[in-house]
């Protein structure tokens, strides 16, 4: 059975940019809560995570490929592979960040949510090295994306902690019209 926690709220408020069929990645997937959250909403998805004490957790998950792979000291498993999401929470390896920015398809969405720094202030993690400098993720991943959202701040569940997220979209014009369409009517 997969993870029971529930998905992250920053994730849930951008689930509706990504489609139904749509291929997800899933970094650092842990226990697998986002990636049965977007199996579940009809996604085919690409969990990957170092520890293979996860993989029953995908058992009878039609739509979830789990992968057991050192992304820090092995060759990247998805190179020359693009998704329409890439979704990245609680996890941190800077050399990754250029990778995850080219498996974002043209039009696809990234989802990052991770520790900053000043978290240490509330526990772990609290090593420098898995912490974010003030706007990094932003700086990231600014060129060849559209912002949608971005946040620096202090969050009060599912515990305290000090985080940057991010959403965005790969590309100019189409992704902002992809995400025009997507949030008509919203607005009172």
């Amino acid at each position: 059975m997969h993870g029971t926690e529930a998905p992250s709220p920053w994730v849930t408020r951008f689930a509706h940019l990504v489609a139904s069929g749509a291929t997800v990645l899933d970094v650092a997937c842990g226990a697998g809560r986002h990636a049965a959250y977007f199996a579940a909403r009809g996604c085919r998805v690409d969990a990957v995570d170092r520890d293979p004490a996860f993989a029953g957790n995908f058992a009878g998950l039609a739509r979830v490929r789990f992968l057991v792979a050192d992304i820090e000291s092995g060759p990247w498993p998805y190179a020359g592979r693009r998704f329409d999401a890439v979704l990245v929470t609680n996890y941190l390896h800077r050399p990754l960040l250029p990778l995850l920015r080219e498996s974002v398809a043209d039009g696809g969405i990234l989802l990052y949510e991770t520790f900053a720094r000043g978290n240490e202030a509330f526990g772990r993690p609290s090593n420098p090295a898995f912490l974010l400098q003030p706007r990094e993720l932003l700086d990231a991943f600014a060129q060849g994306f559209f912002v949608v959202a971005y946040e620096d701040g202090e969050i009060a569940a599912p515990r305290r902690a000090r985080v940057q997220r991010l959403c965005a979209i790969r590309g100019g014009a189409r992704g902002i019209a992809l995400f025009a369409d997507s949030t008509s009517g919203a607005r009172g």
